[in-house]
């Protein structure tokens, strides 16, 4: 499966053995996970373009382990209500949205108070305005904890991965986004937690490897003997950290709750205006602190829709794209 159309025309067919067939594009994406062989479809193809395979998967009444979170971010009421529709199956595999699913079942829906969405807080964690001026892509790509790919170690370095996380949490779980916080805890051990209306909080505790939530999205509801992530070790345990996010250093998150609170067409805005913002970044034309101020220029600019088609926020996921490559120009 190649989903690049210009990567296929230089793939080089004569090199696959010879029963393999090649499956190209959005439309080979959604014959493949339309294949009734097949149970369970792994969405986790970076970013907006991971949307369309979740969808398609979700028709087909697949049960789709969630990874790309911009799929609820750029369409989360589509993407729910298809899945009810369709009898199809959610289930999280980002770390905070899982240990929220395994806490959640420790209650009932109505007895809830609050999801909290723990964060590592990146490798900027408190770091003040002016020093973040000055912030290069290879000083935003050593992440603390975790091993990722570079849009999602930006994300991480901007908190706007807490932005996205806490608007996937906001359609995935059903919660207003006004019962979702963010802490920050930097050993990266407490994935999240719930706390429920008696004051009972509810953690899921396990050493920072995705392998574990990864595993019990695709064994779900079974947990399997052993696996693949190392345990904690309780003797070797010292302390946990918590802290609040500094929002006026990482304006991000409260671009998120106001994308979350907002709904419609803020998400896809959002989500799109960061990923042109980040490549720039990347790509040296702008500043890591210019990612959230494209982000909110663009934000402010949009005609806001309450209740868009999948095809209007398709349409302005492409519109955000563009408005931040004329910034500056």
């Amino acid at each position: 499966m190649v989903r690049d159309l210009a990567a296929a025309a230089r793939l080089d067919r004569k090199l696959l053995p010879t029963q393999t067939r090649l499956l190209v594009g959005d439309d080979g994406i959604a014959e493949m996970v339309a294949d009734p062989d097949i149970d369970i479809v792994v969405s986790a193809i970076v970013g907006a373009a991971g949307l369309m395979g979740t969808i398609r998967a979700l028709e087909a009444g697949k049960t789709v382990a969630l990874a790309n979170k911009e799929s609820l971010v750029l369409g989360g009421p589509h993407v729910m209500r298809l899945a009810v529709s369709r009898g199809a199956t959610i289930l999280p595999v980002d770390s905070e949205h899982s240990a929220i699913f395994q806490a959640l079942k420790c209650g009932a829906a109505d007895e809830v108070e609050r999801l909290v969405l723990t964060g590592s807080g990146g490798p900027f964690r408190g770091w003040k305005r002016p020093a973040l001026e000055h912030v290069t892509p290879e000083q935003a790509m050593k992440h603390p904890t975790w091993n990722m790919g570079a849009k999602i170690t930006v994300d991480s370095a901007t908190l706007m991965n807490k932005s996205l996380e806490l608007i996937e949490a906001r359609w995935l779980f059903g919660v207003p986004v006004d019962r979702i916080r963010v802490v920050i805890h930097p050993q990266s051990v407490i994935h999240s937690f719930v706390e429920f209306r008696d004051g009972s909080v509810v953690a899921q505790l396990s050493p920072p490897d995705m392998r574990l939530p990864i595993q019990y999205a695709l064994t779900y509801p079974d947990r399997l003997p052993g696996g693949p992530a190392r345990r904690l070790d309780w003797d070797a345990l010292t302390g946990w950290q918590f802290e609040p996010p500094d929002h006026e250093s990482f304006p991000a998150l409260q671009l998120g709750y106001e994308a979350a609170r907002r709904g419609g067409t803020c998400g896809a805005v959002l989500n799109a205006a960061n990923e042109a913002a980040v490549q720039r970044f990347l790509d040296g034309s702008l500043t890591f602190l210019d990612i959230p101020r494209a982000c909110r220029e663009v934000m402010d600019r949009h005609s806001f829709d309450a209740n868009p088609s999948l095809e209007e926020l398709l349409a302005i996921d492409q519109w955000s794209r563009q408005e931040v490559a004329r910034l500056g120009q």
